[in-house]
């Protein structure tokens, strides 16, 4: 029988040459991208060695979660910066091991920022807020933390800079929202000339504040009588967009408005929320003249989201649509329309008598053959 160190020996290049074997690829496994960087993949789809680094800000909102996966899946390695350590979860499946990176920030530690992205290729900016906070006004969100942001890409020298804004962003507008929007287009601009500025429209989707929002028993008041009009677009559509900007550099200083194929009223999507979820919700209208003030109290005082002053405001502005920005024919995207997803984003909402029946537009055909054979028997 051979001594310990021999049988070491002996067994070692074995070992080495089954290493080999097991690193061999084929031709096909790989490929070379636009930049000219190898995008290696295994036989069976999982990335080794991804194109690029991307940091993507935002990412535990609810769009975070398709632009992260996009990413990940194709072998790029995305940074995912967090403030809360419940809220990144759902992220840590949605790339291979390893693909996915967290690391903690603060949107007022301009060291915490830079770290996040001084060893990426691109960097996403999903990050906005809603309503104020006590500790965050949306000027501090859209406005501050843009530019420390930005100043940290151009300060690594950052290929690509892709922020997404919002529809109706404008620094001269009434709304809060929309001015700060607007005015964090601009600071990102002055920095960073080659932005890529990303307007969506009203997003839907799971977690959303659209569908969601509607269905929801706590959603009683408006100001406008639901009256405000806008594009919804899917957050996969919108999540689709933001990859293919990656890979187009042509997409580089662009401005994007980002919209679904059809116009609605908030009263026509909340009439399809409830012929999906089989009941009527109940949507009081009061002055805005009342109802904003008391929004603004309530946002004050309480700690979760209810309803605050500007968002009252919102309610009376239409979607206005860039004429000179692109879209997403340009991006060779079709978008989907709103009321092809209501029961599939919906039926969650149901109770549990109406959860098992077909969607609410299949029970209206059946409903109109049934119409339609009756009066053929007549």
């Amino acid at each position: 029988m051979a001594s310990l160190p021999t049988a070491v020996r002996v067994t070692a290049p074995k070992i080495a040459k089954s290493t080999l074997q097991l690193q061999r690829r084929a031709i096909s496994d790989v490929h070379i991208t636009r930049t000219g960087k190898p995008l290696i993949r295994t036989v069976g789809g999982r990335s080794s060695l991804g194109e690029h680094t991307a940091t993507v800000f935002g990412a535990t909102g609810q769009l975070g979660r398709y632009i992260v996966n996009r990413l990940a899946r194709q072998g790029c390695t995305v940074i995912v910066p967090f403030r809360e350590e419940m809220a990144k979860r759902h992220l840590k499946v949605t790339g291979d091991l390893g693909r996915v990176v967290f690391i903690e920030y603060d949107l007022r530690n301009t060291q915490s920022i830079e770290e996040s992205v001084r060893h990426s290729d691109v960097v996403y900016n999903l990050i906005g807020r809603n309503y104020p906070t006590k500790n965050f006004s949306l000027a501090d969100v859209h406005i501050e933390g843009t530019e420390r942001i930005v100043e940290a890409v151009a300060k690594y020298d950052v290929d690509r800079y892709i922020h997404v804004s919002s529809y109706n962003a404008d620094p001269n507008s009434s709304s809060e929202f929309f001015a700060t929007k607007g005015i964090g287009e601009k600071v990102a601009r002055d920095i960073f000339p080659e932005t890529t500025i990303v307007r969506p429209a009203p997003i839907f989707g799971f977690e959303d504040n659209l569908l969601f929002k509607l269905a929801s028993v706590v959603n009683l008041f408006t100001s406008n009588n639901m009256q405000e009009r806008f594009w919804p677009v899917h957050s996969i559509d919108v999540g689709e967009a933001l990859e293919k900007m990656l890979y187009d550099d042509k997409t580089a200083s662009q401005t994007f408005e980002l919209y679904g194929p059809k116009n609605y009223s908030m009263a026509e999507i909340a009439e399809l929320v409830d012929r999906e979820i089989y009941k009527r919700r109940r949507h009081i209208n009061v002055p805005k003249a009342i109802l904003k003030p008391a929004a603004g109290l309530l946002n004050r005082l309480l700690w979760w989201d209810i309803m605050s002053a500007d968002e009252v405001e919102r309610e009376f502005h239409d979607q206005v649509i860039d004429e000179t920005a692109k879209t997403f024919k340009d991006l060779d995207i079709e978008p989907t329309d709103i009321s092809k997803w209501t029961y599939h984003y919906l039926q969650g909402s149901r109770s549990s008598t109406h959860y098992d029946l077909p969607p609410a537009t299949e029970k209206e055909m059946r409903e109109e053959k049934k119409y339609l054979h009756v009066l053929d028997d007549q």
